[in-house]
């Protein structure tokens, strides 16, 4: 394992900028939302089970999700051409943003060890950080399972 170690994002801190590539090929940044309440999302891995499954339900939830003042982005180590097949696959409506490097997972607190079919590895560990619309963190979560966490992100954000 390597001995960078992440430190998690706090409620009141203000989140890291950053710019990456979406699906497209198109530089997105953090900066674009200003102004909006934003869910940024860390996945592992585009169209895998757990993956799919997260994606899918956050795909399902968006109109009430946006109606509700939230923008959705979502963040994983893949390359934007895999993340072009997983957003046609699976008609995805929100920005998949490629962190090739993992260097904003690093900076959110969302790379580190985890278990994995027994065995400890390096990678995404699966988070979701809520930011204001001054880029401020309201919510932080770390190691969410994909199945029902859009559901329990909405019951804590209010929606």
């Amino acid at each position: 394992m390597s001995p960078q170690l992440t430190t998690k994002l706090q409620p009141g801190t203000h989140a890291p900028d950053f710019t990456l590539q979406d699906a497209r090929g198109k530089k997105t940044s953090l900066a674009d939302y200003r102004g909006k309440n934003v869910i940024v999302y860390f996945y592992p891995e585009a169209a895998t089970p757990g993956c799919t499954t997260e994606a899918c339900d956050f795909r399902d939830n968006l109109a009430s999700l946006q109606g509700s003042g939230y923008e959705v982005l979502g963040v994983s180590p893949d390359a934007p051409e895999k993340l072009a097949n997983f957003t046609g696959d699976f008609a995805l409506t929100f920005p998949l943003l490629a962190d090739e490097d993992h260097s904003v997972a690093l900076a959110y607190g969302a790379w580190g060890e985890k278990l994995v079919n027994g065995e400890i590895t390096e990678g995404i560990v699966r988070s979701t950080v809520v930011l204001d619309p001054e880029g401020k963190v309201t919510l932080a979560q770390y190691q969410v399972k994909a199945q029902g966490h859009v559901a329990a992100l909405k019951e804590a954000l209010g929606v």
